[in-house]
């Protein structure tokens, strides 16, 4: 079921029970998981892309083992927010995925969130290499924790 909000998202999903964050490349799909409380998101792997029935399986294979109860997409809006070429193959991804799982699947605005991964590992002096390894599980990370804020803000209201 793919959520056109963030308060519908809020509705379908039970109390309890953590969610993925995915940064979806071109090459790579980083991901990341919440807490059960989903208070905090922390960065979990990168997947490499084959193909998508491929990078379903391995998605999926996440979800069950950790027995997830959502996703959120990261949605690469053009920075004056409009939808581009990007934004469009992400849609279809969580069309095809939604035929797979049963899973709420919401979008959150990632504008800069590979920006502030990348900040955040500089600061913290980490090598070009180790960098490049985990950009877009960090940036999945920044997505996801997001999308946390903003449920937890529903919660209160």
């Amino acid at each position: 079921m793919i959520c056109a909000s963030m308060e519908q998202m809020a509705a379908a999903l039970p109390r309890a029970g953590a969610l993925a964050g995915l940064d979806l490349g071109t090459k790579t799909i980083g991901v990341a998981v919440s807490d059960g409380l989903r208070r905090v998101a922390s960065p979990l792997s990168t997947i490499r892309r084959e193909k998508f029935t491929l990078d379903a399986a391995a998605l999926l294979k996440i979800v069950a083992e950790r027995d997830l109860k959502g996703i959120v997409l990261g949605l690469p809006f053009n920075m004056d927010g409009s939808e581009g070429p990007r934004c469009q193959s992400t849609r279809a991804f969580a069309r095809n995925l939604e035929r797979l799982t049963p899973l709420p699947i919401a979008f959150w605005d990632e504008r800069l969130s590979t920006v502030a991964a990348e900040r955040a590992l500089l600061e913290a002096d980490t090598s070009r290499k180790r960098r490049s390894e985990v950009i877009d599980h960090v940036a999945a990370g920044y997505i996801l924790q997001g999308a946390l804020d903003r449920l937890a803000r529903l919660e209160v209201q």
